[in-house]
């Protein structure tokens, strides 16, 4: 079979006079709105539903399997190879699909804060409400860098375009096709924004590494003196909680860059989760939901058009994207330079890892290779007591690369950069989930900021006996019998029996990592 020329297929899409080019939050939010794609809130936002899909559909995400890529790529259920011709063909299809739209909407922008290593990229979108999601969570071009913009990937989003899997190749309607070689991303059937603003993430992945690069699933600030953390933590460990320091500049919420020169956001916008937002919990996110600001599959009211946060009829994954300067104090352009201070954050529910802990070059890498938190009871149906969760570097849906290669690099940047690197548990204490207390907001912050103060550096440290990890043993504004979590427990054994139970399920995970060097599994890990 002949490949087909897809460059040609898209500069003939582009050519189209169906295509709007740019527009202007106040023109995507009229043909959002118009179009009947979204409604306004009293806000100013636009809220949009996503049907059946409320959120990522890892299932149908493919890499197509090219000579450029397929010894680079980590093949397995999370990166599952698909064939060229399947991604032509469908690829084929989906352009003609679009050729006939009333109306196309095309965003051209970049991913990365740092000039020198920004991805140019370029969004069509059969939605206008998904072309202003894009708007509002990449980097927009000034009108110079728009006329000499170079683009260097295309995302292309049809999700009224369902597959045929009996035709297509596809396991469903759906698909989120990667083409390292063609330079482009495939999605159809699904309405869910954030799969757009994933797969830039996964390109910027498989991209970063190979200048040196590292890619991050973590948010960061700055403070006055220009010291920079980074705090890495899955759903619910709060990480958005944390980072957003009324003293400190935040330099992005989720995905940032690694480079020679410091740390760069990747993204110009924040897409947080706003399910029970309060603007007495999160005032800076209640307040981001101003004009422009897209909701989704957030309840609103039929006639006030006020937003209920509360209601997870539609799903809890209720998501508002905004750029990054509706937030105050933030970093402007959002770079700074090298990370002084990295916080990895844990939910632990079964209550045995200590609330903060130091961490050695070693178990650094092996607690981001790890990636733990835990599932609540209750959360997920069958989930009747705590469980544990991994997700390889605190991201593992989005990495095309073998999980080794960011944990090296990082460990490599601890060293050049001398970064102190601190587990910090923001779960239970006393006891697991439904015995013990969640870790007071207040204790933690206190925690963190020593941290960030380096008032930890030197500090009397006592070595958990099963965890190895060093545990101060005296901080100012915590209570002593909390930072070492055995004498939290009024049931010794009991702790004795859920800890090495925790270990052992951490020794269990690892396994999959079969090209770990011994030092990060003997020096990283578990003691007992």
């Amino acid at each position: 079979m002949n490949s087909i020329d897809t460059v040609s297929e898209l500069n003939q899409l582009l050519a189209g006079s169906n295509v709007s080019l740019q527009l202007s939050v106040p023109q995507l939010v009229e043909k959002a709105t118009s179009r009947g794609e979204a409604v306004l809130t009293s806000t100013g936002a636009v809220k949009a539903e996503t049907g059946k899909y409320t959120g990522r559909s890892p299932q149908d995400k493919y890499i197509v399997e090219e000579a450029i890529s397929k010894d680079k790529i980590d093949w397995g259920s999370v990166n599952q190879p698909i064939s060229s011709e399947i991604f032509e063909t469908l690829h084929t299809k989906v352009v003609k699909y679009l050729k006939e739209k009333e109306e196309l909407f095309v965003f051209k922008g970049f991913a990365g804060a740092d000039k020198e290593s920004r991805l140019g990229i370029q969004v069509i979108n059969e939605y206008a409400w998904h072309n202003l999601f894009s708007h509002q969570l990449f980097i927009r071009p000034s009108e110079e860098e728009l006329a000499n913009h170079v683009t260097d990937f295309t995302i292309i989003s049809a999700p009224n375009f369902k597959a045929d899997p009996a035709i297509d190749g596809t396991k469903s309607e759906t698909f989120i096709m990667v083409s390292m070689e063609k330079r482009i991303v495939l999605i159809g059937g699904t309405e869910y924004a954030g799969e757009i603003k994933k797969s830039v993430f996964s390109i910027m992945n498989y991209l970063l590494p190979e200048a040196n690069i590292l890619p991050m699933h973590c948010s960061a600030n700055v403070g006055e003196a220009g010291d920079v953390t980074l705090f890495f933590g899955l759903s619910g460990t709060g990480k958005t909680t944390l980072s957003a320091d009324a003293g400190r500049k935040l330099i992005g919420d989720d995905e940032h860059g690694w480079s020679d020169n410091g740390v760069f956001n990747i993204e110009g916008g924040c897409y947080a989760k706003c399910i029970d937002l309060t603007r007495e919990n999160e005032p800076q996110i209640f307040d981001a939901i101003s004009f422009g600001t897209v909701l989704e599959n957030v309840v609103v009211d039929s006639e006030t058009r006020v937003a209920n946060y509360s209601d997870k009829s539609l799903t809890e994954n209720t998501r508002a994207a905004y750029p990054i300067q509706y937030i105050e104090n933030i970093a402007d352009p959002s770079v700074a330079g090298h990370p002084n201070t990295i916080v990895f954050l844990t939910a632990d529910a079964f209550g045995v890892l200590p609330p903060i802990s130091k961490l050695t070059k070693e178990q650094a890498m092996y607690h981001f290779l790890s990636g733990f938190t835990s599932k609540l009871a209750g959360t997920e149906r069958g989930v009747t007591s705590p469980e544990p969760v991994f997700s390889t570097c605190f991201g593992s849906p989005f990495l095309p690369l073998h999980a080794t290669v960011y944990a090296e690099m990082l460990g490599k940047k601890i060293d050049e950069h001398g970064s102190q690197v601190f587990l910090v548990n923001t779960g239970w204490t006393g006891g697991e989930y439904g015995v013990g207390n969640r870790m007071k907001l207040s204790y933690t912050r206190t925690m963190v900021r020593a941290a960030i103060e380096g008032k930890l550096d030197n500090v009397a440290t006592a070595k958990d006996a099963i965890f190895g990890l060093e545990i101060p043993t005296q901080i100012e504004g915590v209570p002593s019998e909390v930072l070492v979590p055995r004498n939290a427990w009024a049931d010794k054994e009991a702790y004795d029996q859920k800890a090495t139970g925790l270990a052992q399920s951490f020794r269990k995970n690892f396994t999959k990592f079969g090209t770990v060097s011994e030092d990060i599994m003997l020096k990283g890990g578990p003691l007992a």
